[in-house]
């Protein structure tokens, strides 16, 4: 047992990564450490391929253990449950940069678990678990073109920092997040406020040259201790058989891929790849997976060729042209904000709802505990693509979808300050050709203007593609399904006219260079200059009145040794309140206050009742008030909500008083002068005389 190490220094702490030591009979096993961050990272491997695999069946799983934080579970089993959100988007930034990376034709079960075993409260683990993932392949037997390196780049105060703590990510301008290997980009994401073309790629490249020295330092792990890669051999296909499905399909595949419209070229392909398979099977019974197989193999060099060649695409596009879009909002008459955003054959139904601070939904994370306001959650049912499935639970797709049209809108959202509502965005996928997620984030914008809340500015979104061979290249705008599944590369740009919002890049291939990065960026802004020119003709806007439907709030400050007094006994008064009223009421801890209510009804009663209560006695003011309790020498009047004060016999009236009776009597409402208040007993001293 012998430990191989490596450290480096990053953004002023010590990053190291190791093997040799820990879960030793996984294929490899690595640990990576940022400060008193740390990550296990494991991958296993079947040693056979299934019967009849034909796709790479790679399960990466990240898994935050409580115990990293000094924490225990909550809920009644108190032990870690299903993974959370954040748990399930980590898991798609290790997936997607090292999924490239194994060899094409490789379909043996592989695993890789990444556990957070310790959490310093300070620095992330996720980009940890990209590297550690590459250095237990790296090290292991199993077939690998690696390594690569996961780091994240914030831009604070006009400067990029590799690897950020908490806060300052909380402080940045931009929060991206960077993969790749020595020589090119593999993958990147993130969300910022409106940054430039080149401010992204300045911090692309400032993340990338993190990712050359630790990828250097996995070479070195590797080349001392790195176990002997077993042989993969994609088996070849029998070539007669290949010719043979090329001379049977390859002209008609051709013309199908001259139909426009999604629907009519699927089923026109899947009856060419059914005809031959029925022609095939006597000769090679059982080959029908085969035989799609290489089918499909010959769609991707027809798509990919008439784009190279002739810079027309499946629909007749040229290689920069945006789909038809048509927009509509106001659709759905209760709800608070709505529209329907439809751009080609891809369409959402996104809905904006109001809520209160009650709404609010409660993280619970290694790093702490927060609460959040704003949520973007995505669907994508099974009709969307005229199928019918069964509907489970919120699949990794469908959340990352919808993080990163939380994270394109999240740059314009007023603060809460200006307005105090937690907001739910949702996007039902009606129809998809692609970019559906990229249809959320601008059915999003247009929702949230109809439920007229005061974004900065609307945002769009824009899916770009690649198609590379050799030299060769074509950037695809708009792309459509067939073009992401048979393409190079799915690069997801959102924003407004000014900047950047949130950007998401996949690699298909072994990487791209910045300046395609750049070129890809470059036509990225001007479909979404365009798409944002048909949004405005919909509505370019925020309304100036919210739905009738949804919640009003009001809100005020109060002093904090004042909420006691709103509160009341047991809770009594602001219950009374509630109750009386019909609105809801929230008191911060530093005396704000929220009053919420539909419609605006019972909201200003509310806050009136608050006023009252929290009103400050005055002297020499008038007030009303109510005759609590008569004695001998005068009576006690409540002049504010939970304030009395004594009006003394003499008070009573200009003539002499024998008894208080002659004058008032409990319950009497009578105008009263605050005369005096004791400095040490803060009594007060009341006068109904010198109030008429």
């Amino acid at each position: 047992m012998q430990l191989y190490r490596r450290e480096t220094e990053v953004n002023g702490r010590t990053y190291s990564i190791e093997t040799g030591m820990w879960a030793k009979q996984a294929n490899g096993s690595a640990v990576v450490r940022l400060g008193d961050t740390m990550v296990l990272v494991t991958v296993c491997v079947s040693k056979e391929m299934k019967d009849g695999q034909d796709f790479f069946p790679l399960q990466v799983e990240y898994r935050e253990k409580a115990y990293a934080a000094g924490k225990i579970p909550g809920g009644f089993f108190k032990r870690e449950s299903k993974p959370s959100e954040k748990e399930v988007l980590s898991a798609r930034c290790v997936d997607r940069p090292i999924r490239p990376l194994f060899p094409e034709g490789f379909m043996n079960d592989t695993q890789v678990m990444a556990m957070i075993i310790s959490q310093d409260q300070e620095n992330d683990a996720d980009m940890l678990a990209i590297t550690g993932a590459s250095l237990a392949l790296c090290v292991s037997d199993i077939p690998f073109g690696g390594p690569v390196a996961g780091v994240r780049v914030a831009l604070v105060d006009d400067k990029f920092i590799v690897s950020p703590t908490f806060e300052e990510v909380e402080r940045s301008a931009m929060d991206m997040v960077v993969a790749g290997s020595k020589d090119s980009i593999l993958m990147v994401e993130g969300g910022a406020f409106e940054v430039s073309e080149d401010t992204m790629i300045q911090g692309i490249m400032e993340g990338h040259k993190a990712i050359k020295k630790l990828c250097a330092l996995q070479e070195e792990i590797a080349k001392e201790c790195g176990k002997q890669k077993f042989v993969f051999v994609k088996s070849e296909t029998d070539p007669v058989l290949k010719g043979k499905v090329k001379e049977l399909v390859f002209d008609k595949l051709k013309a199908a891929y001259q139909i426009a419209k999604k629907e009519e070229r699927r089923d026109s392909i899947e009856a060419i790849k059914k005809d031959a398979v029925s022609a095939l099977e006597a000769e090679y019974p059982e080959q029908s997976k085969l035989i799609i197989s290489l089918i499909h193999d010959l769609e991707a060099e027809i798509m990919r060729g008439r784009i190279l060649e002739e810079g027309i695409r499946i629909d007749g596009r040229k290689t920069n042209e945006i789909r038809k879009i048509t927009c509509q909002s106001k659709v759905l008459p209760r709800a608070h904000g709505s529209a329907v955003f439809t751009r080609g054959e891809t369409q959402g139904l996104v809905v904006t709802t109001l809520g209160t601070k009650l709404d609010e939904q409660k993280i619970d994370a290694l790093h702490g505990e927060s609460w959040k306001d704003y949520m973007f959650h995505y669907n994508f049912p099974p009709f969307s693509t005229g199928e019918a499935k069964p509907v489970r639970a919120t699949g990794r797709r469908e959340i990352g979808h919808g993080h990163l049209a939380e994270r394109s809108l999240a740059a314009v959202l007023p603060s809460k300050d200006k307005f105090p509502y937690t907001i739910r965005i949702v996007s039902d996928i009606l129809e998809s050709n692609g970019s559906s997620s990229m249809a959320s984030v601008c059915g999003g914008s247009l929702s949230l203007m109809d439920a007229g809340v005061p974004i900065k500015s609307p945002v769009a979104g824009i899916a770009m593609g690649l198609i590379k061979e050799g030299d060769r290249t074509a950037i695809l705008s708009d792309i459509l399904g067939d073009e992401d599944h048979l393409g190079d590369m799915d690069f997801k740009v959102t924003g407004t006219r000014e900047g950047i919002t949130a950007f998401q890049m996949d690699i298909k291939i072994d990487g791209i260079t910045p300046e395609l990065m750049k070129s890809a960026l470059e036509q990225a802004k001007a479909g979404r200059i365009h798409i944002l020119g048909k949004m405005d003709e919909e509505l370019n806007t925020p309304r100036t009145e919210l739905s009738k439907y949804a919640p009003r709030i009001l809100h005020l400050k109060v002093a904090v040794e004042d909420i006691g007094a709103i509160i009341g006994p047991g809770g009594k008064i602001i219950k009374e309140i509630q109750e009386k009223t019909g609105a809801v009421i929230n008191i911060d801890d530093d005396g704000t206050v929220l009053i919420a209510s539909t419609g605006g009804l019972g909201g200003p009663e509310a806050k009136a009742w608050i006023e009252r209560i929290t009103m400050k006695p005055e002297i020499g003011k008038v007030y009303q008030g109510t005759v609590k309790g008569i004695q001998n020498f005068g009576c006690f009047v409540e002049f504010m909500p939970g304030r009395e004060g004594l009006v003394h016999i003499s008070e009573l009236a200009a003539a002499r008083v024998n008894k208080v009776e002659d004058i008032v009597n409990v319950g009497d409402t009578i105008s009263v002068k605050l005369i005096d208040i004791d400095p040490l007993s803060h009594k007060v001293r009341l006068s109904k005389k010198q109030a008429e």
